[in-house]
């Protein structure tokens, strides 16, 4: 049985440990890299997880963690919230644990007010994309890349309408 729990700023350790290996599992599915969130200390693990306008989701089975995600508001645009960071372990993929945590960040958005949902997805990861239009995300044209040194890989938004 999948459990989803929200981590609270006592909880940085276990932020920490699912983040890092979500970076080095999937380096081009992130904005950041392992390099550098290695380098973060403590409080910066704990200010993530502080912010009024965020909050971490981790999925666990039985005593291991397979899975995080992230809302947080966006300030470009006022009244929706981004969904950020999703990662699923390779070996609890194809099990729906990716729509739970993605249904946590609705929820919760939905608890805050706002109006919408935006994510980015990488447009090599198929899976992640079939996964976001099951969901009910749709593309909205806007195409990106990774930060540098990874310019290389594309990205386009889709966005899920709560109201």
């Amino acid at each position: 049985m999948v459990r989803i729990d929200r981590l609270f700023p006592q909880d940085d350790q276990r932020s920490r440990s699912i983040r890092l290996r979500a970076l080095k599992d999937s380096p081009n599915s992130f904005g950041s890299t392992f390099e550098a969130e290695t380098a973060f200390t403590q409080e910066d693990w704990r200010g993530r997880l502080e912010r009024s306008d965020a909050v971490t989701f981790v999925a666990s089975e039985e005593s291991d963690d397979i899975g995080m995600v992230r809302g947080v508001g966006d300030p470009e645009y006022p009244g929706e919230a981004f969904l950020v960071s999703m990662w699923v372990a390779p070996e609890a993929r194809g099990r729906r644990v990716g729509e739970s945590l993605g249904q946590a960040v609705i929820d919760w958005a939905r608890s805050k007010g706002y109006r919408a949902v935006r994510l980015d997805v990488a447009d090599h990861n198929a899976a992640a994309q079939r996964l976001y239009e099951r969901m009910g995300f749709v593309p909205t044209g806007i195409i990106g890349t990774l930060p540098p040194p990874r310019t290389h890989i594309t990205e386009h938004e889709r966005r899920l309408d709560l109201s």
